[in-house]
């Protein structure tokens, strides 16, 4: 069975979610997940799509929502979490580093949970290199291959794969031909991956 592909940005809330349940989602159906971060802020933004940093009442519902669901998924959260990231280009530019090199997962899951449980934001220092660190990996060489002109041309080439998949938010989960956009449909992603087409 092929993985299902993750496409997440550090910036996306709702992918704390998904990522926060991921190993448990994976153990109890036997499913495994690719991990494949992107720019979800360039795309969003040639939609003209900006959905909470200038939506004060959108923002709170947000916040809340994702406070309940983790309630409900047994996940700690202290929200409302820095909002939006100052170092969101940087934070997935580490990611697509760390997917190159083997260790994307585990800098995902340190990254969402000090931003999300610690409140240090994604991507700003210390907390990255601080981050880093806590995965083993140098952050002066992760920090500089981060700014290179292939890690430049590598996320910007993931970013036109999400973009050619139809993919416009985060998380969203690709299952052969099908798209599954948010973390409430994680799990719809799951049963289509493990049944196959029901329509």
């Amino acid at each position: 069975m092929k993985p299902i592909e993750f496409w997440l940005s550090v910036g996306s809330t709702y992918s704390y979610l998904s990522l926060m349940r991921l190993a448990r989602v994976e153990a109890g159906t036997g499913v495994r997940f690719e991990l494949r971060p992107f720019s979800v802020r360039a795309i969003m933004v040639e939609m003209d799509n900006i959905p909470f940093a200038t939506k004060p009442v959108k923002a709170r519902y947000m916040w809340r929502d994702i406070q309940r669901r983790a309630a409900g998924f047994g996940i700690p959260a202290s929200l409302p979490a820095p909002y939006p990231l100052e170092g969101f280009d940087l934070a997935n530019r580490v990611a697509i580093v760390g997917r190159q090199e083997g260790w994307c997962r585990d800098y995902l899951l340190a990254t969402y949970r000090r931003w999300f449980q610690h409140g240090a934001p994604a991507g700003s220092e210390p907390n990255l290199s601080d981050t880093l660190r806590e995965i083993g990996q140098d952050p002066e060489r992760v920090i500089a291959q981060s700014d290179a002109p292939e890690t430049e041309a590598a996320y910007a080439a993931a970013t036109g794969e999400a973009r050619a998949k139809g993919i416009f938010g985060a998380p969203s989960f690709i299952v052969g031909d099908e798209l599954f956009w948010g973390d409430d449909r994680m799990e719809d992603a799951v049963r289509w991956s493990l049944a196959g087409p029901s329509v």
